[in-house]
């Protein structure tokens, strides 16, 4: 029986351009809803704009014009970003729509009537000149915890501190620089602590482990109560029966989701008990989607998400997004140097389904695409259909004995890579896809039908066939990540639609259309030439963090800093580059990875090497990683002609690569990542 499913996404706010760490979020969703799409299940995709809070005001008054016109200018440029990246939603709506605006006051009401909603009288910073309440990040000061000058009014970034905006020192408001008042005013405060024992039951039911161990710091004492209004000016909903409060921004933005849906004619999904839901969002905004947002919906009688998918940031070249160095990319200056399709592939071959950030190594992202997309997987296409074309007529005939055992090969990955898209390991996928081509090519090879088309048209005509159904077969498995590419892969085949269920059919005896250009190597200058155009202007600031304008918890993103071991042990020798060069350092994905029984140090792990197999290699890293499931899906790099060392729990059969060192930093230790440096544990 066919699912029927709802999947949302974070929504962008409308008062900046998408940018490439945004697409880490939107492509993966992308990917995972074009999968269950490709599986027969029904899979509704929806969406908005967040066009709510002060900002947008501030902007739009600088801007001279409304808030509705921005967010209606804002809504057209992100759209349109999205569509040339190939993200496909079924609805994708706006926060300040009368949906909306229906629904924030339905699930306020509820609150209301079961208690919730309290009032209390705050002290707050006050503008005089702008005339209105500063909200956190409007501010500036000296922080009251260290000293540092121009730090936001929520929290230091220089030593972490957490605080009030009026603890600053000389506070000035960062819109007109004038020094503020402290003022108090009248606030909603949402009261939590009456739903403890829902959502501490609630969180590890639908999230992983380690978001929900995180969540579940703060139930060791009463939940806090949330504000959820802010004062006039303020460009959002006002709150029924109060004059000149409006909700706070992140109060109908998760409603947004409900009202996208209501939008598409598809209300009446979400309380269906057959219908599964799940949010895609990123881990700065963990509290408000796990703990808030579940809360409300328990208490307005709306049914939870199924689960709560929660992904990592995006780093360039190993380090923070930065406008300085042109590493952080807006969606359109990407697409003026680069197509859709190469950024598409490379996020799959690095997300791997879990928290962990994610690195885009810009030379790495050249050679992968070059060497995998196009010189792996469309060279079986390109080779064989121009080959077919020019010298055979462009018909394909029968497949022999040899070339079923290729299609057989391909069919009966089918599920194991499906598996890898229902789990999200998208980097899996790409790795057994990848097997696949490698098999395609080494058959094409072995056959070689440049040389037999000479001699015998009708053997050569057989080898085609195959290779070219392997490479359908491998495009169907593709097509969630790369959609234009598989359509255009399509009607080479003459087909005009293509399921999962299509891999299993085979192509024999019927023309192949023209063949059309699938796919072209990046060429590392126009990566440059994006950098370039991506530097910050002068006057511009540098660096850009992932900092949500909703994430006042520092500690929720915060990241661990690994930091390569020193040690004061003396050198081993020289080594020369022939010695070094002996080292054939290759990538695996951890496929599986256990505790060794009776071993303190020992995890054993099973490395999926693409076309060198599986590999087990024990490490001597459990110290740093008593949770050893945590390493299932990543990336590491290994040496791979490590002559196999046999231990008395096995034989290990080669070394993977480490940044760190057990029992130093607190045992601190991470795979090495293919762009990253460390020193090797084992």
């Amino acid at each position: 029986m066919n699912r029927k499913i709802i999947v949302t996404s974070a929504l962008p706010y409308a008062n900046g351009d998408i940018h490439i760490g945004h697409l880490v979020e939107y492509i993966q969703t992308d990917f995972w809803v074009r999968f269950q799409k490709m599986r027969g299940n029904e899979c509704v995709y929806v969406c908005a704009d967040d066009t709510h809070g002060t900002p947008i005001m501030i902007r739009a008054r600088k801007e001279g014009i409304t808030p509705e016109e921005l967010i209606k200018r804002s809504h057209a440029q992100h759209l349109k970003d999205f569509t040339d990246f190939q993200i496909k939603f079924d609805n994708y709506y706006t926060t300040n729509s009368p949906e909306n605006k229906e629904l924030s006051e339905e699930f306020y009401k509820a609150a209301e009537a079961k208690g919730y909603i309290t009032r209390k009288t705050t002290p707050q910073l006050y503008c005089e000149k702008c005339q209105m309440f500063l909200p956190d990040r409007f501010v500036k000061g000296i922080c009251p915890k260290c000293g540092a000058p121009e730090q936001y009014g929520d929290s230091c970034d220089k030593c972490g501190a957490t605080y009030a905006a009026e603890e600053l020192g000389s506070p000035k408001c960062t819109t007109c620089l004038g020094s503020p008042i402290v003022k108090d005013s009248e606030h909603l405060y949402y009261e939590l602590e009456p739903q403890h024992d829902y959502l501490e039951k609630w969180i590890p039911e639908h999230t992983t482990s380690d978001v929900s161990n995180k969540l579940l710091e703060w139930f060791k004492e009463p939940l806090r109560a949330w504000c959820i209004s802010r004062d006039a000016p303020y460009f959002g909903f006002e709150i029924p029966g109060c004059k000149d409060k409006y909700f706070y921004v992140w109060v109908d933005a998760p409603i947004g989701y409900i009202a996208s849906l209501k939008n598409a004619g598809k209300i009446e999904m979400w309380n269906d008990p057959n219908v599964e839901l799940y949010h895609f969002i990123g881990k700065d905004i963990i509290r408000f989607h796990c703990l808030f947002w579940p809360g409300m919906l328990n208490a307005a009688g709306f049914k939870g998400p199924t689960k709560v998918f929660v992904h990592g940031f995006l780093t360039v070249n190993g380090e923070k997004m930065s406008k300085s160095k042109g590493t952080f990319v807006s969606a359109r200056t990407y697409l003026d140097n680069l197509p859709p399709e190469a950024l598409r592939y490379y996020y799959a071959a690095k997300l791997g389904g879990t928290t962990d950030d994610m690195d885009l190594n810009l030379s790495d992202f050249v050679q992968r695409v070059n060497s995998d997309l196009v010189g792996k997987i469309t060279n079986i296409a390109s080779r064989g259909g121009q080959m077919l074309q020019k010298k055979l007529g462009g018909m394909l005939g029968q497949i022999d004995e040899e070339g079923k055992a290729l299609i057989k090969k391909c069919v009966d990955a089918g599920e194991t890579i499906a598996k890898h898209y229902e789990e999200r390991k998208f980097n899996q996928a790409l790795v057994e896809i990848c097997r696949l081509a490698d098999a395609a090519n080494e058959y094409f090879d072995k056959r070689e039908p440049w040389k037999s088309v000479k001699t015998d048209e009708e053997f050569t005509r057989t080898t085609l066939t195959a290779a070219l159904n392997a490479f359908r077969i491998i495009a169907i498995y593709l097509k969630p990540v790369l959609p234009m590419y598989a359509d255009k892969a399509m009607k080479l085949f003459g087909e005009s639609s293509w399921s999962w269920a299509s891999a299993s059919e085979v192509k024999e005896n019927c023309a192949l259309g023209p063949y059309e250009y699938l796919a072209s190597r990046i060429d590392i200058k126009q990566v440059e030439a994006m950098v370039e155009a991506a530097k910050a202007k002068p006057g511009e600031s540098g660096e850009v963090s992932h900092e949500s304008r909703a994430s006042k918890n520092k500690d929720a993103q915060k990241q661990d800093t690994i930091t390569t071991a020193q040690t004061a042990e003396p050198l081993k020798g020289e080594i020369t580059f022939a010695d070094f060069d002996k080292i054939d350092l290759r990538i695996g994905v951890v496929e599986s990875c256990q505790i060794v029984p009776k071993s303190s140090k020992l995890l054993k792990f099973v490395i999926d090497a693409g076309s060198l197999g599986k590999r087990t290699i024990f490490s001597g890293i459990r110290q740093a990683y008593p949770e050893a499931e945590k390493l299932i899906g990543k990336e590491v790099v290994f040496v791979a002609n490590l002559a196999p060392r046999k231990m008395s729990v096995g034989v290990s059969e080669g070394m993977i690569l480490f940044a760190g060192e057990p029992g130093v930093n607190g045992g601190v230790v991470t795979p090495l990542s293919p762009a990253g440096g460390g020193v090797i544990v084992s």
